[in-house]
């Protein structure tokens, strides 16, 4: 089944939880835990979801180039304004188990800005 999202004035971590919930197949009457579900995501308006309170300024995404002392850091509105389908799916993959499903069930999920 195909699941339509509007992202549209709706709150990042509210919608990217409900959308890993229909990724692991939860919504469907077959669901089992070691299956990867067969429900697929499409997600529009994803330049348009909005963060409460200060988060859009304070919130930063880390990541780490290998050697001593190279943890880069990027700001929400700077990677929220150069690539909004970006934020989403990092907080959906931070929502899905960390398993070997991951990957599959990411593949799924279609953002369109």
């Amino acid at each position: 089944m195909q699941y339509e999202f509007d992202a549209k004035n709706k709150k990042l971590g509210r919608l990217a939880s409900e959308i890993a919930l229909v990724l692991q197949g939860k919504k469907s009457p077959s669901y089992h835990p070691k299956d990867e579900g067969s429900d697929t995501v499409v997600v529009k308006n994803a330049a348009k979801l909005v963060l409460t309170g200060r988060k859009a300024q304070e919130k930063v995404y880390y990541r780490h180039a290998g050697a001593l002392g190279h943890l880069k850091e990027t700001k929400f509105e700077d990677k929220f304004a150069k690539d909004p389908a970006w934020v989403l799916r990092h907080a959906v993959r931070l929502m899905l188990p960390k398993n070997r499903l991951n990957i599959r069930r990411l593949k799924r999920l279609k953002i369109e800005e």
